[in-house]
Order: C-alpha cells, then structure tokens, then sequence
C-alpha cells in the first residue's frame, strides 16, 4: 500500500526516533508499504518519520541510480552497483573520507534540492529485515542516502547542512511546502 509522505514541518520529522524490537506490530507490512512508496514517488531512500513513523527503519534503494545512469555517469562513483536494503535500530559507529558535495532532495521537501557536503564513508551497527545485526561500511553515493536516511530518524533534515543564508532564501518555499502549496505527482500529508 502506497502510503502518503509526511511534509516538513510536521512535527514527526523532528523528533529522535525510538529503537523497535522484532515485535514491533505490522513491521513486516510497514517494511514492504515503505518500499512501495518510496518506489511510487521515485525516491531512492526512506525513513519511517516520513511515513509518519517514530522509529529507527529506514530503507535504500541505490542500485537504481547505478541502473538509470547517463553513460557519462558511469564509473564516477566507487559504490557501483549500489546496495538495496533495511536498515533497523542504526547507529553510527563512524563517519570517514573526504568531504563531498551532492545535490540532495526530499521527498518531505518537494521541489528544493541544495548541494550538501558529507563525507564519503559510513560505518552502521544496523538490523536486517530479518533482525540480523551486521556492521558494515558503505562508501560513495550509498553512503551518502544513508547518511540523508539516518538524519531522518536523529530528527534532522538535509535542509540543516546547507548555510543559515540559504535557508533563510528558501523560507518561503517551505512555509508553502508546510501549508500544502505544492504540487506533487505522489500522497502527501500536510501539518495541520
């Protein structure tokens, strides 16, 4: 079931997360909806804040940049060919490399893209679909969607990277995003 992204300023997106266990209720269906939407609204990451969801799940799709890239893309990124997976209690063990500039977007924040400077390496303690710890380091572009994912469940939003000056440019775009004066090709809810 596609389900309808929540638009910044609610306050959801806000808010740390809370850890779950194996018997969060309905996790299995919440999962698969989440796939669903963020597939539905071509995004390549989500986070359960946008779906209205205080918890620490998200999900990452960043095969599909590597599959729908121009020839000239190819071979600019060390992650190729990307990494599909669920991501469940994440926690940050380190965040290595250089720092690099990306055009990042949200789904929460139809319509603003800024360049965001991150470092290319992430180390996450994380849980499987299947509640299976792992420790992994992702590099490149993967790294950088879960960095974007992870400030979602930590309550931060990728808008918090970019300069004081730059947000204040883009105030009125986001007080028409939080007042439902957007237009946008998938379900969203607006802060009431």
């Amino acid at each position: 079931m596609i389900l309808p992204i929540v638009a910044y300023g609610a306050p959801v997106l806000r808010k740390h997360s809370s850890a779950i266990d194996a018997d969060y209720p309905g996790l299995e269906k919440l999962v698969a909806d989440m796939w669903e939407t963020m597939y539905n609204s071509n995004g390549v990451g989500l986070a359960a804040p946008q779906v209205n969801k205080d918890i620490r799940l998200f999900v990452i799709d960043s095969e599909q940049i590597f599959l729908n890239q121009e020839e000239d893309e190819k071979g600019l990124y060390p992650d190729e060919p990307g990494f599909k997976g669920v991501f469940i209690n994440a926690e940050i063990e380190s965040i290595e490399g250089e720092n690099w500039s990306y055009n990042e977007g949200c789904l929460s924040i139809p319509k603003v893209r800024e360049d965001v400077m991150r470092q290319s390496a992430v180390t996450l303690n994380f849980l499987d679909h299947q509640f299976v710890a792992h420790t992994k380091t992702f590099i490149g572009l993967t790294a950088r969607i879960i960095l974007h994912e992870y400030d979602h469940i930590d309550g931060k939003l990728f808008i918090d990277h970019i300069s004081p000056l730059k947000r204040t440019l883009l105030r009125r775009k986001l007080d028409d995003i939080s007042k439902g004066k957007v237009k946008v090709d998938y379900r969203m809810t607006f802060p009431k």
